[in-house]
């Protein structure tokens, strides 16, 4: 075992998993006084950074420029790292809730979290079930004018490699009439990848694409816009093996 994977489990989980604990306990706090989940999404972010100081990770955000103040968005980036969470946190320009699998909200602490931040629950495995709260999520972003982010994917990537995406982020922003967002994150898969405990300090990437307009589109559509969506994804990490990616 290196010495770099040495200091990461003494030193750098430990302090991951102080830090979590104690931003989760804000979190939901938090949530006790309000209902828009503003504040604690803004105790997210800060758990973010806080997770990026410990790894020595730093972010370069590319295209922060292209989404506007006050229009909501599907972000869809690719999903490399349990680190995307902290740098999307840390990085992304404009406040968002997540779209995440149901059973992470069975997890005590983060399951109050997420619910009473106003994130949004996907069973996995239950079509219709998964359709009506993508409709409900659509419902969310037009009444309460919030972003939404989803991994298209579906889950993390094993060996780096760009995954088939799932249609229910396209069908989600069709329904809601708000644009896509591709975004590519670079770097992420070298700093943590699946199945290491080993957090290596470097700079990774938040590519911010141009977003793709849905309004007068319909759901018979989403085939095709996944697939640029998909596209426009692939060419924000260089559309080659992220793995092998340097930054």
């Amino acid at each position: 075992m290196s010495l770099s994977h040495t200091y990461s489990i003494l030193v750098k989980c430990p302090l991951i998993a102080l830090s979590t604990m104690f931003m989760a306990t804000l979190s939901v706090t938090a949530t006790l006084f309000e209902k828009d989940g503003a504040l604690a999404h803004k105790i997210a972010c800060a758990w973010g950074r806080m997770l990026l100081h410990i790894g020595g990770v730093k972010i370069t955000v590319e295209g922060a420029e292209k989404l506007k103040p006050g229009v909501c968005y599907v972000l869809t980036p690719n999903h490399l790292s349990y680190m995307d969470t902290p740098v999307l946190l840390g990085g992304m320009p404009v406040p968002f809730r997540f779209l995440a699998k149901e059973e992470l909200f069975q997890i005590p602490f983060l399951g109050h979290h997420l619910r009473h931040a106003g994130h949004i629950a996907v069973p996995l495995g239950e079509n219709r079930a998964s359709l009506k709260v993508l409709t409900q999520a659509a419902h969310v972003i037009r009444q309460q004018n919030l972003s939404v982010l989803v991994f298209p994917e579906g889950g993390r990537a094993e060996d780096g490699i760009l995954q088939p995406f799932k249609e229910g982020a396209v069908y989600m922003a069709i329904k809601a009439g708000a644009p896509l967002v591709p975004i590519g994150l670079v770097g992420t898969y070298q700093v943590l990848p699946m199945h290491s405990l080993n957090i290596r300090g470097r700079r990774v990437r938040l590519r911010i694409g141009d977003p793709i307009p849905t309004e007068g589109l319909h759901v018979r559509d989403r085939g095709r816009l996944n697939a640029m969506l998909r596209e426009r994804v692939a060419e924000l990490i260089g559309h080659t093996d992220p793995a092998c990616q340097t930054v």
